[in-house]
């Protein structure tokens, strides 16, 4: 009776050692695993750099002021993207502020913009 020899999933490799080994080494482990995430992590990388270059415009706009507005222009011609924040707040007048991060904005009217820090998000 012939009994198939196993290999390593990632370097083919025949295996030796127990019935379920599936990779060779550690290194044929996390290679085959790194290779499996590689499509879901560049699709979060790339929402998370959308994420960090709102918050950085954000940040640039509003400066040393504690709430200033702006138009959408400005936001727009610094490559910001009103789809993507992290979160919403919604005050007691029912304004909603979407923010990325600890930096946010509140759309008026006429396409302008109210741009606001919030400092007591997180305690750390």
């Amino acid at each position: 009776m012939e009994t198939a020899t196993r290999q390593c999933f990632e370097c083919g490799k025949p295996l030796k050692g127990r019935i379920d080994k599936k990779f060779c080494d550690d290194y044929c482990r996390n290679a085959f695993n790194n290779k499996s995430k590689i499509e879901e992590s560049a699709y979060v990388r790339k929402i998370n750099q959308v994420l960090k270059r709102n918050r950085r415009v954000l940040e640039e706009l509003l400066g040393n002021e504690g709430m200033i507005k702006h138009s959408k222009v400005s936001f727009i011609n610094k490559g910001f993207q009103f789809q993507f924040h992290t979160h919403q707040y919604t005050n007691k007048k029912g304004n909603i502020y979407y923010f990325c991060y600890e930096y946010g904005f509140l759309p008026l009217e006429g396409d302008w913009y109210l741009i606001v820090r919030k400092k007591d998000l997180i305690k750390i």
